[in-house]
């Protein structure tokens, strides 16, 4: 008698809602251990249920987007800084 496979194979055409930490640590170009002290710190978005910790992929991705508009918005704003006092120096 055959044993029936319980294990199906994922579909390649659903995208995941959230990811488990070694995935997000990948996605995000960090340590996991950098991603546990985000996590601790309320930094990063992130869902408990139960004892499992997920990162909600959408989440994620706007939390990056964010950080990566305040930080050119902060690049902008120094180098505006920067001419300014050079101009008024001279």
């Amino acid at each position: 008698m055959m044993k029936k496979n319980l294990i199906t194979p994922r579909d390649p055409m659903i995208q995941p809602l959230s990811l488990r930490p070694v995935d997000a640590a990948k996605a995000l170009g960090i340590s996991e251990r950098l991603l546990w002290s985000w996590t601790r710190e309320q930094w990063v978005p992130h869902v408990r249920i139960g004892n499992v910790v997920l990162y909600p992929v959408e989440e994620l991705n706007r939390w990056l987007n964010e950080r990566t508009m305040r930080a050119a918005s902060d690049e902008i704003q120094a180098a505006e800084a920067v001419s300014t006092a050079g101009a008024a120096g001279e």
